[in-house]
């Protein structure tokens, strides 16, 4: 379909911003004792839920057709008020919140959590972003029992339905999550955000996250799936959006700091200031991880930064500025066949293979309210980045390391961008409406060279081509990409209780790829006996629309029937193309993948008692690449990348969270919850030209993935068990069992792990303690293609960590 065959409801659609709008309420709500505005107070009508959040300067609004309103001003800080109203006509109210004080307790404040509304969904509308129709699930990152100071992603995404985790790596340094069976190796069939605005190497052309936010520095994590792509990118995956703490804004100067020690010499430490005086605020954080990690030969430091600077110029218009840096050294203890993982699954013979990562990011952001209804946002960001991985890299990884020269693959990644937004709440035939218009431009000039690295053991990420000139594998590529895209969405409320969401996104994408590579073969005294450089320059332009609908029905406060559907499409990235690797040949006819997404479901609340979330999707994939086993003539069987179908996947996938201290009628001086997140998967390849594969399993579908955990509280002690289970998957389309030499083909079997936390806070102190795995399972969830393998990577035995934090 063409943009031109919807213009006509786009010009209806702007036309009707013309029409009137409803009474407003208004108002500025500040801290009684200094008369400091307050941020992020949430402002609800008791019967239809959340209306409106104050900003930085404590000001909020809301459109309303109803004439007499009760509204509850709530913050976890500051006492509840209700207040009942006439509308009549626009009303102003201000208000003032009195601090509870310093000796709030943690189950307190989850006690007055419970007396409001569900908080764990994203509203229909958040600033100049639309949410009604989909899939939306937030991870409150502060009230977390997760272990934050190695960012353990199995707690922390533990009732978000349906995620696989890759669990390699003991400090979280890197995040890898799929889900629906999109492969999770860095996150990379997401659209992954920080605060907004893209943070991965590049969006199109190398869509991996190398940099993961320190979680100590979250508010929470907004996890959108389905209908995202209209908003936020082609991606099959949804969004992954890292929202960062916000400068206090009551006190001048906020000091936190979090050591952490764990096991195999593990040590972390958070550090944040955060303040707000007059029109400016601040948040920054320096966060610093070590350790010798769980196996051999796995050492690892990092170092990061960020930074938060906002200037209130008055109630309609702010401008904020923000810079990220992440550097990480980390030593790659290598992968692992079968026989090896089951003799002993935490043995290495890779003691010279390195991995780093220098990530910086900046964004500014300049927010304006043009009118009671019209919100707008323009975001600039950009990238400068590398990435330098080191080490002897061969097929089969159970042969030791002949001390010769490594494998280096050098990545650097230039890129920016800026998106604009712009919102509007109106009325069409005496109906609400809101409509959502917006546009990104990115660029990107990203490179990689791939050749000898040093016969040393240290991490000398510098080329040594004239030092080894018959180095086999040799490229060098520039990767110049252009992406323009214009995007659209409106809410169309039928009624009180019924909401129509069309969407579309344009996009426009250029991408090339300019360099060569070389191929050398030596005999055996290291003679060259052949050699050949091939230039190898592509120009592929596209453009397309993408379309959606998103459906929302609210019979009652407690309960939302909702519904979505999505078209997806992904770009065939650099690394499918350009890097040479002894695991695996690549197709060299590989292409873009398309299709699209279905949800539909159920969630809400029953009498507080019970929160709910239990949804059906299928998820439809045309030209999925994969790996598929191929024969060749001399009988050599090698593993191929390239586009193995068309694959369906579909399933259920659900939450429920009882809250049994409303069952057995406790006091407050108690909490107890209890949660189960379930999802049920079944999938299969429906079409094929590649012999064998149709009617096949897709890769990176557990059948069953299992989370569940009981919380207890009691005064300021806190206690979290939770248990994790995953069916067995395969990693490669002829649904192998067996590895192969390498290591990267083969059964990932099921496995289940145990995880136990507490927590005390007294006064400005907070202790955290934990005992992950606590079992001792030994097990692993990835078989790696490349960099840390290739093959098999396994996860942590059982550790423990103790945290002390200070808040001043």
């Amino acid at each position: 379909m063409k943009l031109k065959d919807y213009s006509l409801l786009i010009i209806i659609i702007i036309t009707a911003f013309t029409l009137n709008g409803q009474q407003k309420v208004s108002g500025i709500i500040k801290n009684k004792a200094t008369q400091q505005p307050i941020n992020n107070v949430e402002i609800y009508d008791k019967i239809s839920g959340l209306l409106a959040k104050t900003n930085a300067t404590g000001y909020y609004e809301f459109t309303t057709k109803k004439e007499k309103l009760k509204l509850v001003f709530f913050s976890y800080e500051f006492q509840i008020i209700e207040v009942e109203i006439i509308v009549e006509a626009d009303v102003v109210l201000y208000q003032q919140l009195e601090a509870i004080g310093e000796e709030l307790t943690a189950v307190e404040i989850t006690a007055r959590k419970d007396k409001v509304f569900e908080l764990s969904r994203l509203s229909d509308v958040e600033e100049t972003a639309i949410y009604a129709g989909k899939k939306t699930e937030v991870v409150l990152v502060e009230q977390s029992m997760a272990n934050l100071a190695t960012n353990n992603a199995r707690q922390i995404y533990s009732q978000v339905a349906g995620l696989n985790i890759y669990q390699n790596d003991d400090a979280g340094l890197q995040l890898n999550i799929g889900g629906r069976g999109l492969d999770p190796n860095r996150t990379a069939n997401f659209n992954t955000r920080q605060n907004g605005y893209d943070i991965s190497a590049d969006v199109l052309g190398y869509p991996e996250s190398y940099y993961s936010p320190a979680t100590e520095g979250l508010k929470q994590i907004q996890v959108i799936r389905g209908a995202a792509s209209l908003q936020y990118g082609t991606q099959f995956g949804g969004l992954i959006n890292f929202v960062m703490k916000e400068p206090n804004p009551n006190k001048p100067i906020e000091l936190v700091t979090r050591n952490t020690l764990g096991s195999f010499g593990l040590y972390t430490n958070f550090t944040s200031l955060s303040g707000t005086k007059g029109k400016w605020s601040y948040y920054t954080f320096f966060n610093y991880k070590k350790g010798d990690g769980f196996r051999s030969n796995s050492e690892f430091e990092s170092k990061n930064v960020y930074a938060h600077i906002g200037y209130q110029f008055n109630d309609n218009t702010a401008l904020t500025g923000e810079v990220t840096y992440l550097n990480y050294l980390a030593q790659q203890a290598g992968g692992l066949t079968d026989d090896m993982f089951n003799d002993d699954p935490y043995q290495s013979n890779r003691a010279r293979n390195w991995f780093e990562v220098d990530w910086l990011l900046y964004n500014l952001k300049f927010s304006h309210q043009f009118s009671e209804n019209t919100n707008f946002t323009f975001n600039f960001f950009g990238l400068n980045a590398s990435r330098d991985a080191l080490g002897f890299r061969t097929n089969r990884v159970d042969q030791l390391d002949p001390g010769e020269e490594r494998d280096l693959i050098k990545g650097d990644f230039n890129n920016y961008g800026f998106e604009t937004r712009i919102l509007s709440k109106y009325q069409v035939f005496n109906k609400n409406a809101t409509f959502l218009i917006g546009s990104k431009f990115y660029n990107a000039n990203n490179s990689q060279q791939q050749g000898p690295g040093s016969d040393g053991v240290e991490a000398d990420f510098n080329i040594r081509t004239d030092e080894f000139p018959n180095y086999s594998d040799q490229s060098q590529f520039d990767f110049p990409n252009l992406n323009v895209a214009v995007f659209g969405e409106n809410i169309f409320y039928l009624n009180d209780k019924f909401s129509v969401t069309p969407g579309f996104r344009f996009e426009y994408i250029k991408t090339e790829s300019d360099g060569f590579y070389k191929r050398i073969n030596t005999d055996a005294a290291g003679n060259v006996i052949f050699e050949e450089t091939v230039e190898d320059n592509r120009d592929f332009e596209r453009n397309f629309v993408l379309l959606g609908l998103g459906l929302s029905y609210k019979p009652s406060t407690s309960l939302e029937a909702y519904g979505n559907i999505s078209q997806n499409y992904r770009s065939v990235t650099f690394s499918d193309i350009n890097i040479i690797n002894p695991a695996f040949a690549i197709n060299p006819n590989i292409t873009d993948e398309e299709g699209f997404t279905i949800d539909l479901g159920l969630r809400g609340n029953f009498k507080s008692i019970v929160s709910y979330d239990v949804g059906a999707f299928a998820l439809f994939y045309n030209r999925r690449i994969g790996f598929v086993q191929k024969g060749l003539d001399d009988g050599r069987v090698v593993s191929e990348r390239g586009n193995i179908g068309d694959a369906v996947m579909y399933g259920v996938e659900s939450l429920f969270d009882f809250n049994l201290k409303k069952i057995f009628k406790m006091n407050n001086d108690f909490s107890l919850n209890y949660f189960v997140n379930t999802s049920v998967i079944k999938s299969e390849y429906t079409n094929s030209d590649q012999v064998g594969i149709e009617g096949n399993e897709v890769e990176f579908v557990p059948d069953l993935n299992l989370k569940t955990g009981l919380r207890f509280g009691y005064k300021n002690l806190m206690a979290n068990m939770q248990y994790t289970y995953l069916g067995s998957q395969f990693t490669d389309a002829t649904n192998s069992i067996d590895s192969n030499l390498s290591g990267v083909i083969g059964e990932i079997p099921e496995y289940d792990i145990l995880d136990l936390s507490l927590s005390y806070a007294y006064k400005i102190f907070k202790l955290e303690t934990g005992v992950n795995n606590l079992l001792d399972n030994a097990y692993f969830t990835r078989r790696a293609t490349g960099y840390p393998g290739p093959g098999i990577i396994p996860s942590a035995p059982r550790n423990w960590y103790v945290t002390l934090e200070v808040k001043l």
